[in-house]
């Protein structure tokens, strides 16, 4: 049973890389407004904003990674959106392949698109001048905590593929997710944000994120908050996988009746 999942999201995986691959224009799409953000904050803004003696670039970068994300995740429920209307999962659902190896494709999917939209971004931050120092160790588990990000992201928008009636619906849900970053400490210290909000920002699961990131970037101890992201990234994985599912068995079931 497991070697006919793995097999038969290894042939839809193919496919919905080639679909990707013929419209890099999602890929380009997807890194320009983190990309304008970076340029905007570090070229406009960075000059008035004290981040100590970090140039301010090396502190912006981790906060513009879950920005680069959430924006891309808004494709994956686009395109599931698309195959359902197409027919095409009715058809799936008449060959003798597991049913959620369709889900997964996508998700998968999803993960490539987005670490190859991450590394766009940090090639023009490196152009900007962004520096770390930071071990081979580091970097892997700062790629593991954005791919465990993008995992839990990328289910939340398959329930808006599944669950949306219209085109721009299935793509709507992720303006809040790219919002959320703004109150964070992603592009502020939280010290400097008045009482209420400095609450909010410091309890949402971004700002923990972003600061075991810059903290893995810049040398820091990491301390607790690596384990708060962690959790943050797990929880929200594991809701919105389940959700996800019976979500998906639901319009499967109302297909086939």
């Amino acid at each position: 049973m497991t070697t006919h999942f793995i097999g038969d999201t290894g042939v839809l995986l193919g496919r919905s890389l080639r679909h990707v691959t013929r419209s890099l224009d999602t890929i380009i799409t997807t890194t320009i407004m983190p990309i304008a953000f970076m340029l905007l904050f570090v070229y406009v803004f960075g000059g008035a904003i004290d981040t100590g003696s970090e140039p301010y670039v090396d502190y912006l970068l981790p906060g513009i990674l879950p920005i680069t994300i959430a924006t891309g995740i808004s494709y994956t429920a686009f395109r599931l959106f698309l195959d359902m209307k197409s027919g095409i999962f009715a058809r799936f659902q008449s060959m003798p392949i597991a049913r959620s190896s369709v889900l997964w494709a996508h998700v998968l999917t999803s993960l490539v698109a987005n670490l190859l939209s991450v590394v766009v971004v940090v090639g023009v931050a490196l152009l900007m001048g962004f520096r770390s120092g930071a071990g081979v160790l580091a970097w892997l588990a700062v790629t593991g905590i954005l791919i465990l990000f993008t995992l839990a992201l990328t289910w939340i928008a398959v329930i808006a593929g599944l669950s949306a009636t219209t085109v721009d619906g299935a793509s709507a849900f992720s303006y809040p997710l790219v919002f959320l970053p703004f109150i964070s400490s992603a592009f502020v210290p939280t010290d400097t944000m008045p009482g209420p909000v400095r609450a909010f920002a410091e309890h949402q699961p971004v700002t923990s994120i972003v600061d075991t990131i810059r903290d893995l970037l810049t040398q820091q101890p990491v301390g607790t908050d690596i384990w708060i992201a962690l959790a943050w990234c797990v929880a929200i994985l594991v809701v919105a996988y389940t959700f996800a599912m019976v979500t998906y068995r639901r319009r499967i079931s109302r297909g086939s009746a």
